[in-house]
């Protein structure tokens, strides 16, 4: 499989797009979606939101297209891993249109917090470039930690652990 980059996304899209001929709707996230945001860094597949498929046939297009590109494709269930991923299709942003199928990149606020809780180095980079892409903030990621905590156990979060990986980015930033 190839590595995942800007024209394969798009190459992708594209196929999609001029293969499935009803209208659809697209939710990007992960290294994909980051790079779609200007991300310079490669990643492995392309991550969507697995609830955002309204069909069988849509899905088993999506998997078609990518096997006949080479590209790795993930359905990821992302409302059961962050509580507010229940609300982010809201604060999704549009990327555009191919043939008839939407294509959103979604919430960056999920995404930073999904990225906060598993804590890779090369998550906290995604956060530091959402960040300095002035597509997320701050404050308002600190506020979404604090709203997840209440049901942080029953998403297997650890608040604490994500408190501290905002701070040291936090810290970066200030000595950058």
């Amino acid at each position: 499989m190839k590595k995942v980059v800007s024209e394969n996304i798009q190459e992708f899209l594209e196929k999609l797009g001029n293969r499935f001929l009803e209208p659809a709707t697209l939710y990007l996230l992960g290294g994909s979606a980051l790079i779609l945001l200007g991300s310079s860094r490669d990643t492995l597949d392309i991550d969507y939101v697995g609830s955002d498929i309204q069909s069988d046939k849509f899905q088993k297009t999506l998997e078609e297209v990518a096997h006949e590109l080479e590209l790795e494709t993930e359905a990821v269930p992302i409302q059961e891993f962050i509580p507010i991923a229940q609300t982010g299709l809201s604060r999704s942003l549009y990327f555009g249109k191919f043939g008839i199928i939407q294509i959103y990149i979604f919430d960056p606020y999920s995404i930073a917090l999904s990225k906060l809780d598993r804590g890779f180095d090369t998550d906290l980079d995604d956060v530091i470039f959402l960040l300095k892409k002035n597509i997320i903030n701050l404050q308002q990621v600190e506020s979404f930690i604090n709203q997840t905590s209440g049901s942080a156990k029953e998403f297997d979060i650890d608040i604490n652990q994500m408190r501290s990986r905002l701070d040291a980015i936090r810290s970066h930033l200030l000595k950058g």
